[in-house]
């Protein structure tokens, strides 16, 4: 029963390999002169101006997660678009019940106001 995982084992072990010898590659090949500006804790030209933990607005955090949601959901269609023909009508009205639903929370949260950054 073992063997039947001695490719996966070692498609990870040849995967990791690699990883490590280019990560290793890259840092004996590169160049490596810091100056103070690469030193800098930022890359905008000045320094900070307040502290790093202050809180931020909770739109951020709401526009972040509602884009992450449909995001994702928007990444079903790619596999529901190869398998169209062998799912036939059943999976292109499962699609667009999907949709649907998806429309109208999308609706939903732009009546909300969910969207508006002022």
């Amino acid at each position: 029963m073992l063997e039947q995982y001695f490719p996966i084992l070692l498609f990870i072990g040849f995967g990791l390999g690699l990883g490590l010898l280019m990560v290793g590659a890259g840092s004996f090949v590169s160049p490596n002169r810091p100056d103070p500006q690469k030193l800098s804790p930022y890359e905008c030209g000045f320094e900070a101006f307040e502290d790093a933990r202050m809180k931020f607005d909770v739109r951020y955090y709401l526009i972040a997660i509602l884009f992450i949601l449909f995001d994702l959901e928007i990444a079903f269609l790619f596999p529901w678009a190869v398998v169209l023909p062998e799912i036939g009508f059943f999976g292109f009205a499962s699609m667009m019940v999907f949709l649907f639903i998806l429309i109208i929370g999308f609706i939903y949260e732009w009546k909300k106001g969910a969207l508006e950054w002022e």
